[in-house]
């Protein structure tokens, strides 16, 4: 079980590191397996998302020396999530709830990439100024 285990955070870990290849792998792949780009292309931002969550919490942690990273992110798709939630009660006057995870989740993925280019530069930079 221990195994099986550090296989899974290794793997996890390669696919975090370069999160452009596991969304053009599961893009491309599910794009020639069905066809529907549109569809391979909201899986593999779906999927991309856990990748990049993981990473920017770790990038956060390691360049701010804190243990705040993923607490923080989830705080802030929380927030997001009940902001859209209010805006949707006040305009509709009921809440949809699966509409609301899917609009904060992808947002997510487009916030989590922005965070994940300028974590990733300023630790490149702080490493390479380092030594």
């Amino acid at each position: 079980m221990q195994l099986l285990w550090e296989s899974i955070k290794h793997l996890y870990a390669l696919l975090a590191v370069i999160p452009v290849v596991p969304f053009l792998l599961v893009y491309f792949g599910l794009g020639a397996y069905t066809g529907n780009r549109k569809k391979a292309f909201r899986t593999a931002m779906d999927v991309t998302t856990v990748l990049l969550i993981g990473c920017v919490a770790v990038l956060f942690n390691d360049i701010f020396d804190s243990s705040f990273g993923l607490y923080g992110i989830v705080l802030i798709l929380l927030l997001g999530g009940g902001l859209l939630g209010n805006v949707q009660y006040r305009m509709r006057g009921m809440i949809d709830v699966k509409r609301i995870v899917r609009a904060i989740w992808r947002l997510g993925f487009f916030l989590m990439s922005v965070f994940y280019f300028i974590l990733m530069c300023i630790g490149i930079g702080k490493s390479f100024f380092m030594v």
